[in-house]
């Protein structure tokens, strides 16, 4: 955000609140002070002009001419990575690789769909530039597991609450729904050992009645009457081999926060200015992951 700071000579001084430079208004605004400005300041094209002085057309031609060209990071070093994609609207995403603890920018590519080849591209260059990964923590993409079996890998526990919470509802009406969406909220706060302790109870209290079958009177074919709730006890004995590797893994994480976190900023920045066309959009991305990546990956490389 920018703000007025006073004036100098009678001209207007500004200072953007987030960078804390400080300039003068009128023709000696850079393209880069109006991309602060756009990006970081969450102005509008209308808002920019306003506060610059410059028309509106110059503001949008100081916008188009700054190009943003992406070169994956080539960083050394070892630890845990976050690895997960996420999606802006209908075939406009990106798949992101964190380093845990330091948040360094390990990888960033534009994506229209979610693709193993894409994670195993990923993993590729991390490793291809001297990095040694001990643990990637992922959310879920069941193929990943097997695509990746040669590292330790962490389910991320919230999504893994999350799968449980959309099979059963959140309100779920029946008894034993109840207590497995409990014993799914009580996943954070408890040991490998205590949590497989307390599914396994349940199971053998509900296994009469997870076997119930119906028939269905249109095709005549039987199934079984509590498929969600069998679909949500499946869900768990998938992923339970991958919800605790963090408690073998010095420094890992159960969950995939961080980089969740990091897309949360990220479309926050890119709903300040709907509208944009594919191409400006991956030009605000890159902009925005090239001023991370200057952030983060600086401050990492002096740990």
């Amino acid at each position: 955000m920018v703000k007025k700071d006073g004036k100098r000579k009678s001209v207007q001084r500004y200072k953007c609140m987030v960078c804390g430079r400080r300039f003068s208004g009128g023709r000696d605004f850079t393209k880069e002070d109006i991309w602060e400005m756009y990006l970081h300041g969450k102005q509008t094209i209308a808002q920019i002009s306003e506060t610059t002085g410059l028309s509106a057309s110059t503001v949008t031609r100081r916008l188009a001419s700054i190009s943003f060209s992406w070169e994956q990071p080539r960083i050394k070093g070892s630890g845990v990575i976050h690895l997960d994609a996420t999606y802006f609207g209908r075939n406009t995403g990106v798949l992101l690789a964190l380093e845990s603890g330091s948040g360094r920018l390990l990888y960033m590519k534009h994506i229209a769909h979610e693709h193993i080849s894409d994670y195993e591209d990923a993993v590729k260059h991390i490793v291809g530039c001297g990095y040694a990964i001990q643990g990637i923590v992922i959310d879920g993409f069941q193929k990943l597991f097997t695509v990746l079996s040669e590292y330790r890998i962490q389910m991320c526990q919230f999504h893994m609450v999350a799968i449980i919470r959309r099979k059963l509802t959140k309100n779920p009406q029946l008894e034993a729904g109840k207590e497995l969406l409990d014993l799914a909220y009580r996943l954070k706060d408890m040991n490998e050992s205590a949590f497989v302790s307390a599914f396994e109870k349940w199971k053998r209290k509900w296994h009469d009645f997870l076997k119930e079958k119906t028939v269905n009177e249109i095709t005549g074919r039987t199934i079984y009457t509590h498929q969600r709730l069998r679909s949500a006890m499946v869900s768990i004995s998938t992923y339970l081999p991958f919800l605790f590797t963090y408690e073998k893994v010095r420094g890992m994480p159960n969950t995939n926060n961080m980089i969740e976190g990091t897309f949360t900023d990220m479309k926050k920045a890119l709903r300040n200015h709907p509208g944009m066309i594919e191409e400006n959009r991956k030009r605000m991305m890159n902009g925005f992951f090239l001023a991370y990546a200057k952030l983060h990956n600086e401050k990492g490389d002096n740990r």
